[in-house]
């Protein structure tokens, strides 16, 4: 008698992930090349030959899809976050997540996207009213998350200790500055972003405590 063998563990999960990412490719070469508003659904799920039911089983709407990229690189820095050893200061803490996390970061991203187009779509953010409203929800709440995380670590009550949120705050504003001026330069590459958010956070000290005018 034949017998039938069963499908590896994994095969549909793994199915549902290529249809995600293919969706997710397709939403932002739409996005970055022809612009949010006059990309509609119907033309993101057609660039994949799936049906307009398929795409709203990965996403709820276009919104969610251009995010959705953003959306990795948080998810993957809170990670980085909470996992740093707990004897590290809490603002080396954030550096480290960082700088250490572009690396496996820069795996996630491309299999989807260029570094390039990753930066054309976060300029795509940045000059469209509804979705740079829903990033700026967005990195409120991820503060308020990664804040908690470090009360957490340092064993503090995050709504009666303004340390975790002050510390927050002063880092999102470096990065905020930080990918702003690498979307805008003319060095793409992941090392550069490195290189640029080092060079940022090495200033925070100086820029907050020192004086600015030249001494000579």
């Amino acid at each position: 008698m034949e017998t039938t063998t069963p499908p590896r563990p994994g095969l549909r999960e793994m199915k549902k992930r290529r249809t995600h990412d293919e969706l997710l490719r397709a939403a932002v070469h739409l996005f970055t090349s022809q612009g949010y508003e006059r990309t509609t659904v119907d033309e993101i799920a057609e660039a994949v030959d799936v049906s307009q039911r398929t795409f709203f089983r990965y996403f709820a709407g276009k919104e969610e899809a251009a995010l959705a990229l953003e959306g990795i690189t948080v998810g993957r820095f809170v990670e980085g976050v909470r996992a740093r050893p707990a004897h590290e200061a809490p603002m080396e803490a954030l550096r480290q997540a960082v700088l250490e996390g572009w690396s496996s970061l820069s795996e996630a991203i491309e299999s989807i996207a260029s570094v390039e187009l990753y930066l054309r779509m976060y300029r795509v953010i940045e000059s469209t009213p509804v979705l740079l409203a829903a990033h700026l929800r967005r990195s409120a709440e991820t503060e308020d998350a990664i804040a908690r995380v470090l009360a957490e670590r340092e064993g503090l009550d995050v709504d009666a200790d303004p340390r975790p949120r002050l510390a927050v705050a002063v880092f999102g504003a470096v990065m905020r500055v930080t990918e702003r001026q690498w979307s805008t330069g003319e060095d793409y590459s992941l090392e550069g972003m490195r290189e640029l958010t080092s060079r940022h956070l090495d200033q925070v000290g100086p820029a907050l405590l020192g004086g600015w005018r030249d001494e000579a």
